[in-house]
This record gives C-alpha cells, sequence and structure tokens, in this order.
C-alpha cells in the first residue's frame, strides 16, 4: 500500500474536502438566501418533511467535517487507535449533522411571513396609492404590523380618489379591501 494512503491522509483530506465544500455552501446560502428556482412540467404535487432537511448536502458536509478533523485529531494528536478514533470521529460526525441541521432549520423560521387578518384593520387610514375611478381598483400604501404596504383595494364610492390622497378602510369580503375617501 503506498506510503500516502494512511488514516492520517484520509482523515485530513475528508476534513479539508467537507470544509472547503462547507464553506461554499454557506456562502452561496448566505449571498442567495438559499432559494433556488426549478422550472418544471410536474403534474403532482409534493411535499418535504423534517426527514428531508436533515439528510441535505449541508449536513452530510458538516458530518464529513466533524468527521475528518475529530478522526484526525484523535488519531494524529491523542494518539488513539485507529478503530477508537473512527468511532469517535462517527459519533462527533453525527453532532455536527444534527447541529447543522438544527441551526438551518432554526435560519428558516426567520424567513417565515406573518399571517395578517385584513379584517382587523378595518377603520384603518391610509392614502391612495394610485387614482381611483368611481367603483374601481386600484392601490393604497397602508402600514400593516409596524410596515408600511401597498396592497390592492376597491373604491365602493361614486367619487374619484386621487393619488396620496387619505382613506380608510371600509370594510373586507371575501379578501378584498374596499376603501372610501376620509
Amino acid at each position: 500500500m503506498p506510503e500516502f494512503l494512511n488514516i492520517t491522509n484520509m482523515f485530513l483530506a475528508v476534513g479539508v474536502f467537507a470544509t472547503v465544500f462547507y464553506i461554499i455552501k454557506i456562502c452561496l446560502f448566505l449571498f442567495t438566501g438559499g432559494d433556488v428556482e426549478v422550472h418544471s412540467d410536474f403534474t403532482t404535487l409534493c411535499d418535504t418533511d423534517v426527514a428531508f432537511d436533515f439528510i441535505s448536502i449541508q449536513s452530510i458536509l458538516a458530518f464529513l467535517m466533524g468527521f475528518g478533523w475529530v478522526g484526525l485529531a484523535c488519531f494524529a494528536q491523542f494518539k488513539l487507535g485507529a478503530i477508537i478514533s473512527f468511532i469517535t470521529a462517527f459519533v462527533f460526525g453525527l453532532i455536527f449533522m444534527f447541529l447543522s441541521a438544527y441551526l438551518m432549520f432554526l435560519i428558516k423560521k426567520l424567513d417565515k411571513k406573518a399571517k395578517i387578518n385584513l379584517e382587523d384593520f378595518v377603520g384603518t387610514v391610509g392614502r391612495a396609492y394610485t387614482a381611483f375611478k368611481p367603483q374601481s381598483e386600484g392601490q393604497i400604501e397602508i402600514t400593516i404590523n409596524d410596515q408600511l404596504s401597498v396592497v390592492n383595494a376597491f373604491n365602493m364610492t361614486d367619487e374619484e380618489i386621487h393619488a396620496f390622497m387619505p382613506v380608510k378602510i371600509e370594510k373586507v369580503e371575501d379578501n378584498k379591501i374596499y376603501i372610501v375617501r376620509v
């Protein structure tokens, strides 16, 4: 067996390979937000569960990273035997895998959209973002959950509403906002 094929070099190669690709994966996640668009002609709907998120490229790279570096430390630094080093590296690889999956789960939770009940905003005053003809649709600016939002609305009166005029949400039916001029 060639001299470069030993357990120390194996642990080192696995650790370096996984660390490089893990850093690339994290950078891509940070700069792209982790979103990937897939365009296809699927005719069925499918849903993923936690198991799919747990066994991902990132968690496998985290396993290999923990396995490689801890295995190298156990064998080369702590002078443990090959079998004990392998078992310890495997356990720490699983711990890294669980931690990576858990951290990604927490990060993805930050991206959740808040559910807004539009009926809670009846009586709220905003302003017209576009001009409204009588009995027509347009957009209004309104503060929802401390954030200025532009939403579609319907002028329920027989009078014209010019852009930037104050308006009040009169009612909400079927997820449609009906406004009147203030």
